[in-house]
């Protein structure tokens, strides 16, 4: 091993340097310093100060963020924001002071807003002795023409650089290593810019968008002598951007060059794994790469993010682990000089000089070790190492400020953490033995990124298809469920199948001549005999301890687990659901499932109310009788799942109508609810048409209570027909409708544009805008509105449409013939009385698969009182809308028939208060999308004509399939209180 103390002597000597020249931050970094919460509004601030047009508006935000909920700001900022209040004077001079002291932490940190800037800050760093790498900042890449144009500032910045560079001159140091010249350009580059659907789940398709555009760069790199490093971004882009860098390098015409390489993410558990297969790939290949081996930057993130998903933590979760791995990395990597030219992105004296100890202990020569800093960050130690002849390299990030923000924000972030280096480092305070310890032994070396579990959650994780397993399991069962399609599925009631003459043909939406099955069409005497059922199967389940009845429903989970694949598949042919959406509604299903069983085993419990001596009373809970349960096609699994399990749970029998669109996955689930042990007659499926079957179940006199999902008009039908009393019926019906939704979006004008987009993309056209969550409206405030109409068209432009079956579709058909012929009439008026801003209309590609495709369109200038902008049109078709201001907007969104969902992207805390408090829907989503509802964290359901009844997945839902009754007892016997029984 490389000697410790000889570690401990390099480090001493680096931090006697960079001490001896002072470093660290002022001003706006050393107020973050005094208080957690100041920091994080203080960033969050300086994060939206570039968006905000008006001195009035800077104001604003200044007093929303650092004096607002009565935190007092610090001392500096008192008068200034005193000022601010003081009339438009008082706001100029609050909002010029801002604004300076916001452009020079941007020049501290950002090289530049243009590649002749950039370029300037590369010269600079010549002749300080430093190398650099320039990376383009800018907007999240959102369409192809925004990929196009990253693509173009890429061969831009390399031909004038490439141009500049001829004529500067040789350094020993940066231009030189012992196997030859190295090129004085050097170029990072983000895939995610270069195409806009970049994702795992479609490794082939990814790959193909992202060399088409890598191959021109490349070639412009080996023209100009560019060196091309492949920055790493999210963990689950790791592996696809590995695949990619490698299946570019090893084609032949790129095969021989060294100038090429790609970044490892020590803080990453597998990264181990990673080294070793790049390693043996680089063997292979015959010619060197470069690694770039940083600690990484998205802690945070991956953190949070694997929680949320209940998904294993990817990335170590403490510092001295990930330094840990800095430091075994850094020697495989030195180790293997041969195959990996090594370069370190760390601004830790420790992990450099252990970086540097190795480095001699090996014999290596000096040049095979290059140490990367960040522009703006340990400038005395980029000198110092520099100074000392190593070959130091400047990471220079430039661009525009707007969508420069977010890399200036993590930049402070760095700068102001307690465990950061370079707040410790700098400071005399912390003693030199005690920077330069090794870090802490991690644990033995972790190749499964599974080794740490996050904490359970409420919901089934969804499947995580940067894996290949996840991705293999769905692709594997999709070819074996398409051998089982075509099948026949006949009615249950009482426990026994029925064949009818009658029949459901379920076609797949995707290819309409191909037939997912066929199921047996019940008939009004047919729902008569599943009541029946239900009422004789009623008693003995009403009777069945609450927790018998749970563990049925317990066992139905664990079989929609071992089958998740499967049943996926079949959403994606019936339903026409893309893939992530089909796993998710068999995920949902069981989260639906366990939700309620948990709920129910504390709701039906006995209630003992009061505790007074000589009086026992019990509340209790108990089931209603028979529920109809009539489904939607939407969801197909999920909801129909949600709505039975509810009621099976709660001691109801079931009488189930599926949507007739989607009518197998209902039998699949019934049949599976049967083999989970329910006795004969508990679940009782009856398919067919909603004027026949549907309506026989809403007015049989049998039925207590009818659980509902779907349209409008039909809700209120149900509604209206439940409600009249049936001769000898000795019960009034419940009803529990779900209906529809004209859900809006509102873009305030200091919104974060690269969030909304992708956010109301995702809302908007996500299973073809085929939920009643989806967005339909987008209400703009200011002069924010061009802009976003702009991006959202460039956004949808090209999104991918196509057979639900294929990993790449994002937008599929929709359900049936009917519902694209109904579209075309909203799109046709959106012709005649709005803005077309986009129309796709179906390819002739598309059309030849025989689906039912229907045109994407977003429309602007729509009127408030039009039908595009009051009608649930179901369907990929969105309103672009203008507010004046925030108010407008909240009073546009809310003047609707519908109350179900609303969202708003704002960087505005007040706001986003006053979106809280005014803008009343279900369910309102602050600044991320407006669909994807989890069950027990954001329980679903409506209000207005979007609804009647408690959330479903929330913990009301089940009041509503019980009644209640109280048993008094009195204890009292001659004068005294007998024992009591609680």
């Amino acid at each position: 091993m490389a000697d410790d103390a000889r570690i401990r002597s390099i480090g001493r000597e680096l931090l006697d340097r960079v001490r001896s020249d002072g470093a660290g931050s002022a001003g706006l970094m050393e107020w973050a310093l005094q208080e957690e919460s100041l920091k994080l509004q203080l960033f969050r601030l300086v994060d939206v100060l570039p968006a905000l047009y008006s001195d009035r508006d800077v104001a604003r935000h200044v007093r929303e963020y650092l004096a607002g909920d009565g935190q007092e700001p610090p001392a500096a900022l008192r008068v200034a924001i005193g000022l601010g209040g003081a009339g438009w004077i008082g706001e100029k001079l609050l909002a010029a002071g801002v604004r300076h002291t916001i452009r020079r932490l941007a020049r501290r940190f950002i090289a530049g807003g243009t590649p002749d800037e950039a370029i300037r800050a590369a010269r600079r760093a010549r002749r300080a002795g430093q190398a650099f790498t320039l990376d383009v900042l800018g907007e999240a890449c959102l369409s192809e023409d925004e990929a196009d144009r990253y693509q173009d500032a890429y061969l831009e910045l390399i031909e004038k650089l490439g141009a500049e560079a001829a004529r500067w001159p040789d350094s020993p140091a940066l231009d030189h290593a012992a196997w030859g010249a190295l090129p004085k350009v050097n170029i990072s580059v983000k895939l995610s810019a270069l195409y806009p659907y970049l994702d795992p789940i479609d490794p082939a398709g990814s790959g193909r968008a992202v060399k088409a555009r890598m191959r021109p760069m490349l070639r412009a790199a080996q023209a100009h002598g560019a060196h091309i490093q492949v920055d790493m971004e999210e963990r689950r882009l790791k592996d696809l951007m590995l695949d990619i860098f490698t299946a570019l390098c090893d084609e032949d015409e790129f095969r021989a060059t060294r100038n090429v390489g790609v970044v490892l993410q020590a803080y990453l558990r597998d990264s181990e794994a990673d080294a070793e297969r790049l390693v043996e790939w680089a063997r292979r290949r015959g010619t060197p790469i470069t690694v770039r081996l940083v600690k990484g930057a998205y802690w945070d993130y991956e953190s949070a993010h694997a929680r949320l998903e209940g998904w294993p933590v990817p990335v170590y979760q403490t510092k001295s682990e990930t330094d840990a791995s800095f430091e075994r990395l850094t020697r495989f990597f030195l180790e293997r000089a041969g195959a990996i030219d090594l370069a370190i992105g760390s601004h830790n004296i420790r992990s450099i000089a252990h970086a540097l100890g190795w480095r001699e202990r090996l014999a290596l020569p000096r040049s095979a070790l290059e140490l990367q800093m960040l522009y703006g960050m340990a400038g005395p130690l980029a000198g110092a190492l520099a100074e000392r002849g190593e070959r130091v390299r400047i990471y220079m990030p430039f661009g525009e400020l707007i969508p420069g923000m977010a890399y200036l924000v993590r930049r402070l972030l760095e700068n102001t953490s307690n465990e950061s280096f370079l707040r410790r480092g700098f400071s005399r305070a912390v003693p030199a033995e005690l920077l330069l310890d090794p870090p802490a032994a991690g644990p033995p070396r972790a190749t499964n990124a599974g080794a740490a579990t996050p904490p359970p959650v409420p919901n089934e994780p969804r499947a995580d298809f940067a894996l290949p397993a996840a991705r293999q399991d769905l692709g594997h069962a999709l070819t074996a469920v398409r051998e089982q399609l075509g099948g026949r599925y006949p009615l249950v009631i009482g426990g026994a199948a029925a064949e009818t003459a009658e029949q459901l043909v379920s076609l797949n939406p995707s290819r309409a001549a191909e037939v997912v099955g066929r199921v047996a069409s019940a008939s009004a005497e047919d729902v008569d005999r599943a009541v029946a059922a239900a009422e004789s199967a009623f008693p003995g389940w009403r009777d069945r301890p609450v927790t018998e009845r749970a563990a049925v429903l317990a066992r139905a989970a664990q079989l929609m687990r071992e089958r998740r694949a499967e049943l996926a598949a079949w959403i994606v042919f019936e339903a026409g659901k893309p893939w992530r959406e089909a796993d998710a509604d068999v995920a949902e299903a069981i989260d639906f499932i366990e939700y309620y069983r948990r709920q129910a085993l504390e709701l039906l419990r006995p209630l003992r109310l009061g505790d007074l001596r000589g009086e026992v009373n019990h509340y209790l809970r108990e089931p209603c009788g028979v529920a109809a349960v009539i489904a939607p096609w939407n969801f197909p699994q999920a909801i129909l799942t949600g709505m039975t399990s509810a009621a099976l749970v709660t001691g109801n029998t079931v009488v189930l109508k599926p949507a007739e669109q989607t009518p197998v996955i209902a039998a699949r689930v019934a049949r599976l609810f049967e083999e989970a042990g329910l006795p004969a007659g508990v679940l009782n499926f009856v398919p067919g048409p909603g004027e026949v079957a549907g309506d026989r179940l809403v007015h049989h006199p049998g039925v207590r209570l009818i659980a509902f999902t779907g349209s409008r008009d039909v809700g209120t039908q149900i509604y209206a027909s439940a409600a009249p009393l049936a001769k000898g019926a000795r019960h009034l019906k419940r009803v529990i409708a779900e209906m529809g939704g004209k859900n809006a979006v509102i873009v305030d004008d200091d919104a974060d544009l690269d969030e909304a987009v992708e956010g109301i993309i995702a809302s908007a056209f996500g299973y073809a805008g085929q939920k009643c969550s989806a967005c339909s409206r987008v209400i703009a405030v200011g002069r924010i509105h061009d802009r976003l109409a702009a991006r959202l068209v460039a956004a949808a432009r090209t999104i991918p449409i196509g057979p639900a079956d294929l990993p790449s579709t994002i937008v599929g058909p929709v359900i049936e013939a009917g519902a694209a012929d109904r579209i075309r009439g909203y799109v046709e008026l959106g012709r005649q009385s709005a803005e077309p801003l986009l129309i796709r209309d179906v390819t002739p590609e598309l059309a030849a698969l025989g689906g039912y495709y229907a045109p994407l369109a977003i429309f602007g200038r729509v009127p408030t009182d039009s039908p595009l902008a009051q009608d649930e049109i179901f369907g990929p078709v969105l309103s672009v809308m203008r507010a004046r201001d925030f108010d407008e907007a909240i009073a546009i969104a809310t003047d609707v028939d519908y109350a179900l969902t609303g969202g708003v992207f704002s960087r505005s805390p007040g706001h986003l208060r006053a979106a809280r408090d005014r803008f009343r829907v279900g369910n309102l989503y602050l600044n991320r999308a407006i669909t994807g509802a989890l069950v027990g964290r954001q329980p679903f359901g409506g209000r207005q004509l979007s609804g009647v009844g408690y959330q479903a997945g929330g913990p009301d839902y089940l009041i509503q399939f019980v009644e209640t009754r109280v048993v008094t007892e009195q204890t009292l016997r001659r004068g005294f209180a007998s024992g009591e029984l609680a």
